[in-house]
């Protein structure tokens, strides 16, 4: 078996996901911390916002806010699943699932409150993070299912390729698992809420974009890909793994 880091370094060696199992590696914690946040953030402020921008040779383009920054998940979760495989990559996709949820408890919990007598910022503030509980909910289910197919996807295309190809497969992965998420989070969260035809556009153009920005961000992942197996000196296939969703162990 020979991967596309063993082609281009020496010292960086291919092995089995079961034989890193609980060794700890310089930058997966960075990873994870990073993930929760873009997470985060694109959950808690984009989600509710549509836009429309004018684009060359497209004209006006109507798109969840959220699109803007939310792929960049994707874009990581891809990394850390060819760099460390899908058992870390489940690990961080539970996460990333609990940091949303307290972020988004915390969020109502705020607003909430009943602000003070002289503070004129509550109707801002639940404007901002007031997030539905229908939004919410379907955001996390969303994520959960659509990261978890895109690191299953993405590990047995590195079997398949021989690890070869690395933009076959995060393209490839990406599709699969933005699919899953747009076709279950704007039905969710939106179907009844905006007209019918709304939320089909807004499914279908988000999509469009996201993998888009799969596409236009292919070089940074091979940049960042090579540099942290360079860095850990494992490039990491999952031969043997357990695809279950529902664990964390690695």
């Amino acid at each position: 078996m020979a991967g596309e880091g063993t082609e281009t370094a020496a010292a960086i060696r291919t092995v089995e996901a079961g034989q890193i199992a609980g060794r700890r590696l310089r930058y997966y914690d960075y990873c994870m911390a990073a993930f929760a946040v873009i997470l985060i953030c694109a959950n808690l402020i984009g989600a509710g916002k549509v836009a429309t921008m004018s684009l060359p040779l497209l004209g006006a383009v109507t798109f969840g806010a959220g699109i803007l920054f939310f792929p960049l998940s994707y874009v990581l979760g891809d990394v850390l699943t060819e760099v460390y495989g899908y058992a870390r990559a489940r690990r961080v996709v539970w996460v990333g699932f609990a940091a949303s949820v307290f972020a988004a408890g915390m969020a109502a919990f705020i607003v909430w409150i009943p602000p003070a007598a002289d503070w004129t910022g509550q109707a801002a503030l639940a404007a901002v993070m007031g997030q539905a509980p229908r939004i919410f909910a379907a955001s996390v289910t969303a994520f959960w299912a659509g990261e978890f197919a895109n690191a299953f996807v993405l590990a047995r295309m590195k079997v398949w390729t021989n690890g070869r190809h690395l933009w076959s497969r995060t393209i490839g992965s990406t599709a699969v698992g933005q699919a899953v998420d747009s076709l279950i989070f704007y039905p969710l969260a939106f179907l009844g809420v905006w007209e019918t035809s709304l939320v089909l556009t807004v499914m279908l153009t988000n999509y469009l974009l996201k993998v888009a920005w799969e596409v236009l961000l292919t070089p940074v992942t091979y940049k960042v890909v090579g540099a942290i197996k360079r860095a850990e000196g494992v490039d990491v296939f999952d031969l043997e793994t357990d695809f279950t969703p529902f664990r964390t162990r690695v």
